[in-house]
């Protein structure tokens, strides 16, 4: 069982290596990168490249540990020992199964993703690590352990807002998604927009990493939203001489809303332009 990237996703060499050093050492695989670099994606390409279901597990700001295990519903219960339902005899009817649950049980290996971990509370992972490293947990109210039959493959993504705990991470391996070079990003152009000219893209390119390389920039833009810059230009039929064009006073390029998320970065441009007219007066 071996990932080698898959037709819609560019794998780097040092990417798919991690990957598949995951596997083998049937350890976590935790994904750094900056935002848009393709980290969840990853998860879903490699269950698509090995065959196997993918199981996702969406971290937010709220989320406990717990939920990833399993909930137990005790307002669902009450209110049904008021209504006289008798499924209230069996407990096991108001444990509601979390995705570590669902993966430890599946009937074939999945791909676990718990995606953004570093959005949860600073505890959060430190609350999964025996589950994580034993592949097992209680449920306290049936009395049962849920085991895994097979260790899933897990991937884990974060955005580095927050330091995670050294336990955890001696837990897992390691790997930082590089920001793609030039090279790279043209593989990745050639995957979404098949035929697409080579021209107009050597230029969309160039501003995108010129855009990129700006001082006092709040927020680069990503590989994500260079694809959408892309399925706008060609949407909007904007050839590559219109972003040749080097007019001062057009320091923005054509679309910005797709490059361009806050309006400090856009005021930054603004700056920028009329710097330019002053200086060409």
């Amino acid at each position: 069982m071996r990932f080698e990237g898959t037709a819609d996703y560019v794998a780097t060499d040092d990417l798919t290596t991690a990957v598949n050093a995951a596997i083998v050492l049937e350890r976590p695989l935790l994904v750094k990168g900056e935002p848009g670099t393709g980290k969840t994606v990853l998860a879903r390409e490699i269950a698509s490249a090995i065959g196997a279901p993918i199981i996702e597990w969406h971290i937010k700001s709220t989320t406990k540990a717990q939920q990833g295990l399993y909930e137990y519903d005790a307002v669902a219960r009450l209110r049904d020992s008021q209504l006289g339902d008798k499924r209230v005899h069996d407990i096991a009817n108001y444990i509601r199964r979390g995705k570590l649950w669902e993966a430890f049980t599946a009937p074939e290996r999945p791909v676990l993703l718990i995606d953004e971990i570093d959005k949860a509370d600073i505890e959060f992972p430190n609350d999964l690590l025996q589950e994580l490293d034993r592949m097992e947990f209680f449920v306290y109210e049936t009395g049962e352990t849920v085991k895994a039959q097979r260790r899933p493959i897990v991937i884990i993504t974060s955005n580095n807002e927050k330091e995670l705990p050294d336990a955890f991470l001696r837990r897992c391996f390691f790997h930082y998604i590089k920001f793609p070079d030039a090279e790279t990003m043209q593989a990745i152009v050639d995957v979404h927009f098949p035929g697409i000219k080579k021209r107009l893209v050597s230029e969309a390119l160039n501003i995108f990493f010129e855009l990129r390389d700006v001082p006092g920039l709040k927020k680069k833009p990503s590989t994500s939203e260079l694809l959408d810059w892309l399925k706008l230009l060609l949407n909007e039929d904007v050839d590559e001489a219109t972003l040749r064009e080097r007019d001062p006073r057009k320091v923005i390029p054509p679309l910005h809303g797709a490059l361009l998320k806050n309006e400090q970065d856009v005021m930054l441009f603004e700056r920028l332009a009329f710097m330019a007219r002053r200086e060409g007066r």
